[in-house]
């Protein structure tokens, strides 16, 4: 279908990438070349025009180039991979609190059948109910601002749980209660007296606990000298998984 005005492009030309929503009078000047909107409307997605590509955004580049950030997102290098470990589907209603800019918020929303979610800060929480409205996301996405201390839940009521929380120790009882028998709950944490605290507070609550971070080095995609990117992300956070034990 081809380009309309109102819609999302992703916009890139060699190692820039820019996403915009194409509307009357947008053009994009990159060095000496430049792309006005009449070049873009009516041309299909996967179109080269003046050596810009004109791609359609997926979630991954809407998070990394669309979402506004008040404070640190979740990177996709991490997002991605806590889905796929708390084992969610369709059938899943997911407990998510320390929400931040809602990046993880919006993975979780696309293969969860119900996300509910809690960010203490109005700052936070107001921007993150933006970043949704915005790209048209987490529809099915209950959040409230409030401190998930403070929220009645019903027990044994979560398939999963992810939590993003200066102190999460002082939530693990309550977690427990509310996650279903052996559901699985992640942490992100920056730094390992942290980690260390939450292993001892997971003590006969749950098992099978695991420990690790996501390291991800990109390469210049360039075939006659194929080398790493002399930038990476690498350090973005400590992730902790483990399963509700009774």
């Amino acid at each position: 279908m081809p380009i309309q005005e109102g819609d999302l492009v992703l916009i890139q030309t060699k190692d820039k990438r820019f996403l915009k929503r194409i509307t009357p009078g947008f053009n994009i000047n990159y060095g000496k070349r430049t792309l006005k909107f009449e070049q873009i409307v009516g041309k299909e997605y996967g179109s080269v025009v003046e050596d810009f590509y004109l791609l359609k955004p997926n979630l991954e580049s809407i998070i990394l180039y669309g979402f506004k950030r008040k404070t640190q997102i979740i990177y996709p290098k991490d997002a991605f991979y806590i889905a796929f470990k708390l084992g969610i589907d369709r059938n899943s209603t997911v407990l998510e609190f320390g929400i931040g800019s809602g990046a993880l918020t919006a993975v979780l929303s696309q293969l969860a059948g119900k996300v509910i979610a809690y960010e203490v800060s109005q700052e936070f929480y107001r921007n993150a109910l933006k970043n949704w409205e915005t790209f048209g996301l987490c529809k099915n996405v209950e959040a409230t601002n409030m401190d998930f201390s403070e929220a009645e839940v019903q027990e044994e009521f979560f398939d999963a749980c992810f939590v993003d929380v200066r102190e999460p120790w002082l939530y693990l009882e309550k977690v427990h209660k509310v996650l279903k028998k052996s559901a699985t709950c992640g942490f992100l944490l920056p730094t390992t007296n942290q980690v260390s605290q939450l292993l001892k507070a997971c003590e006969g609550l749950f098992g099978g606990i695991e420990v690790m971070e996501i390291l991800l080095r990109r390469y210049k995609p360039v075939h006659e000298r194929l080398r790493p990117e002399d930038i990476m992300v690498a350090h973005t956070g400590y992730l902790v998984f483990g399963m509700k034990i009774v």
